[in-house]
């Protein structure tokens, strides 16, 4: 018999666990954990060193990282924001530190800091840590929940579930009357076979991105499929860093693209057209009349080896082969043709996205328990009390930075205060 189990050895539930015996002391509190270790996606984030979270401390700012749970977690990072993080950790002996992008890590560079902190807390703090123990049920009871593993059921008064993207829990809550939104990658790059791109892998610049909308048609089963529907979906832009890989794009604006449009890229299967302005200060039309200058500046040079804009030179000679130049060919021979392709390939170029890659070790999914039946003060169920939710299970996800820690300490926090306030 337990006052409090949590489902899930993972970030979520050993935060909310040491929140919960910190808080309240008398409490028995238990986690429990599918597999032989815990905190295994902590082990493998931020590359082994843990992104542990963003070093932007104004809620307003912070929660435009979010393309889903933008508007629910405002109220939350005001109770519990980024900087509460850091001092959790730092008062623990990890000392931390934050990096020119904003993102925060242990000094130690490796996530085994963070894994020792927590594993040292919960021992301390007299957790009961059960590995193995794969809950196949969870039902409620008059006075509370009755957790079911492979051989042996549990009791307990408050249930928080903290697994993440688990089918099979989301499957129960399910039966149980919530509703789960449908889970979908999201954080991944983009596989493109492209000759423009092909040798120049470890390239990066700053872009600006589009996905173009794409017409999806589906057979009108009132028309006995003869006829078809149309649905439109709405462009899909981001600016950043972008990175040429051996299998395609990846960097900031790709990802940002990913999260954003996690849906709409799941409904085109993968397999879309994306749009890359290598030069985004300029459109088209700008740069043809920008080239033209150069034609008349530059004229006896060859276009091969006379950048008209700053680009890595790889890429330059790429978009230049393109564009259908030859190697020797000099600024003053340029067709107004070829210069009209010029300006396309640096503003206007166009790939084909055929599937994607998991960004990293990423594992990050849209989708899950729909945010409308969450207590957002108490992340407890509005459907079923004295069951809480923290972390990926619920439908909130981010881009790539430690946001995504950030949602899962946040819902942990309070839900562990709401716990502990009710001993």
């Amino acid at each position: 018999m337990f006052d409090v189990i949590i489902v899930g050895g993972g970030a979520a539930g050993f935060y909310a666990a040491i929140h919960i015996a910190g808080q309240a002391p008398q409490l028995k509190v238990a986690i429990f954990e599918r597999g032989k270790t815990v905190l295994s996606k902590v082990k493998v984030s931020g590359g082994g060193r843990c992104n542990v979270t963003h070093g932007e401390f104004d809620p307003r700012e912070l929660i435009t990282n979010y393309p889903r749970g933008e508007k629910e977690l405002l109220g939350p990072f005001h109770a519990h924001a980024p900087m509460d993080v850091m001092a959790f950790f730092e008062e623990r002996g990890v000392p931390l530190k934050i990096e020119e992008d904003g993102r925060v890590f242990p000094k130690s560079d490796s996530s085994q800091s963070i894994i020792d902190c927590f594993e040292g807390e919960a021992k301390k703090l007299g957790i009961k840590v059960l590995k193995n123990s794969s809950v196949k049920k969870f039902q409620k009871q008059d006075d509370g929940w009755q957790v079911t593993t492979m051989n042996k059921h549990y009791q307990a008064e408050k249930l928080l579930l903290a697994t993440g993207s688990n089918g099979k829990i989301w499957s129960q809550l399910d039966a149980m009357g919530h509703t789960i939104v449908s889970p979908v990658p999201s954080l991944f790059t983009f596989n493109v076979k492209d000759e423009r791109i092909q040798g120049i892998q470890g390239i990066s610049a700053d872009v600006s991105v589009e996905v173009p909308p794409k017409r999806i048609f589906t057979n009108d089963k009132k028309d006995l499929g003869l006829k078809s529907m149309v649905k439109d979906q709405p462009v899909l832009r981001s600016e950043g860093p972008i990175l040429i890989t051996h299998w395609g794009f990846s960097g900031p604006a790709i990802l940002k693209l990913s999260a954003w449009g996690a849906n709409i890229l799941n409904e085109y299967n993968y397999v879309f057209r994306v749009n890359i302005n290598w030069t985004p200060e300029y459109t088209t039309g700008s740069m043809e009349g920008f080239l033209k200058k150069v034609k008349e500046v530059e004229a006896k040079k060859t276009v091969m080896r006379t950048q008209a804009v700053q680009l890595p030179r790889r890429l330059w000679t790429k978009l230049v082969e393109a564009a259908d130049i030859e190697k020797d060919e000099k600024w003053a021979d340029i067709t107004k043709e070829k210069l009209m392709h010029l300006a396309k390939q640096l503003t206007a170029c166009s790939f084909r996205v055929e599937g994607k890659s998991i960004y990293k070790e990423e594992f990050v999914t849209a989708g899950g328990v729909d945010l409308k039946e969450i207590n957002f003060k108490t992340f407890e169920s509005k459907l079923h009390p004295n069951l809480y939710f923290a972390g990926e299970i619920i439908n909130v996800d981010a881009i790539t930075g430690g946001f995504n820690f950030q949602n899962a300490w946040t819902g942990a926090f309070i839900a562990a205060t709401a716990i502990a306030s009710q001993a």
